[in-house]
């Protein structure tokens, strides 16, 4: 329930509450199980600030089945099962689902309440429900308790028809609405950004809407701006809104503007979708403590994702807002505007990425190298993998 990753004493970094299910995802084409995974936008998120090193408190339910070997552990509700989403990646498109993919809740466990929540005071806050667990008092009470929030929409419009299908609603009609002037950012991708009016939203909150491919588009009260977007195999699409979120965040609590803060998000958003499920971090490739840290040095990094951060020591110390954090602040001019050296560093993580394609060749030669998820042959029954850790017999 409760994690913090220490810090450096010459590095202070804001702490961060995660607030959203664990769950455990399905994947399936035509009728065959691709892959099972731990699943849910906490677990992404976690995963991204985990690897820029940033402090976190993360409060997420599970069922007594729930048997994933997680470092950030949940509250278990001894009477639910943990919540379980099936994504089926051959059924087409309608109005109420993802474009690439149709989504159905069919387990369900527990909604957070606000007496779930901790009772101390954070610099951020995310509200990332997947599955209908955030309540309206428990946001409210997270927007009493941390200084500035940011929400995934998804979270606020989700609803399920009979079958567990998702189908979303208007965010006016959502239960939300009226806590809009007590956030700081709301983030929708470009499908669910059809469900509200992002004309009116931005008046009250600042509005992220991710277009995958075609990187993000920002919204201010006063402006708005295009970030641009990072190449990738897309694999599987799920968990890449999430890890942009978490990287936009991560960014941020690193003291980058909303510019460069919204690059680093397209970057791990863009490393998210050419993995199965959830990206591994193997540690013991890691040559220094974080990724973030290594750009803010100016060395290099290596890891499963393999990618190498080179020397952009001045770029990223010109994007650091100037001697204070920028939730501090009351000049929204200079937090959004690109300042000098945006498209170098866009240009630095860019390479970035090219480097990990031959990282991962050079590990795939490797004796101890990471097995690639190999997808099973359907038998036409629904089956499970050897390596899942989700009990169903509970």
């Amino acid at each position: 329930m409760v994690t913090t990753i220490p810090q450096t004493p010459n590095t202070p970094i804001q702490s961060v509450l995660i607030v959203g299910n664990y769950c455990h995802d399905v994947l399936l084409q035509g009728g065959a199980v691709v892959a099972e995974t731990l699943g849910g936008a906490a677990s992404f998120i976690s995963n991204v600030l985990t690897g820029l090193s940033v402090s976190f408190h993360l409060t997420s339910k599970v069922g007594v089945d729930f048997k994933y070997p997680v470092n950030h552990d949940p509250i278990v509700v001894p009477t639910s099962k943990t919540t379980v989403f099936h994504a089926y990646f051959d059924q087409g498109y309608n109005e109420n689902a993802h474009q690439d993919r149709v989504l159905k809740r069919v387990e369900v466990c527990d909604p957070i309440n606000p007496s779930d929540l901790p009772d101390r005071k954070f610099d951020f806050g995310m509200a990332v429900g997947v599955g209908g667990e955030i309540l309206p008092e428990t946001l409210e009470r997270m927007v009493e308790i941390c200084n500035a929030v940011f929400v995934d929409i998804q979270a606020l419009i989700r609803a399920f028809d009979e079958n567990g299908t998702v189908k979303l609603v208007r965010l006016k009609e959502s239960g939300f609405y009226h806590l809009l002037p007590r956030l700081k950012f709301l983030k929708a991708s470009s499908d669910e950004a059809l469900f509200m009016e992002v004309e009116e939203v931005r008046l009250w909150c600042c509005v992220v809407v991710t277009h995958g491919k075609d990187g993000c588009e920002v919204y201010w009260k006063d402006g708005e701006m295009k970030i641009a977007p990072f190449g990738a195999n897309q694999i599987d699409p799920t968990g890449a809104g999430d890890s942009f979120l978490g990287g936009f965040v991560g960014g941020l609590v690193h003291g980058l503007v909303v510019p460069d803060a919204a690059l680093v998000g397209n970057f791990f958003g863009s490393l998210t979708v050419a993995h199965i499920g959830l990206p591994k971090f193997d540690l013991r490739l890691l040559q220094h403590k974080c990724m973030l840290s290594n750009i803010l040095q100016g060395s290099e990094l290596c890891g499963s994702l393999c990618w190498k951060l080179g020397r952009i020591k001045e770029e990223v110390q010109t994007r650091k807002v100037q001697g204070t954090c920028w939730l501090e602040r009351r000049d929204d001019e200079v937090s959004f505007t690109k300042p000098a050296g945006h498209d170098e560093f866009h240009a630095s993580l860019s390479s970035s990425k090219l480097v990990s394609a031959e990282c991962r060749r050079d590990l795939s030669r490797s004796p101890g190298s990471v097995e690639q998820v190999n997808r099973p042959q359907y038998k036409g029954q629904q089956k499970f993998l050897l390596n899942s850790v989700y009990d169903k017999s509970n």
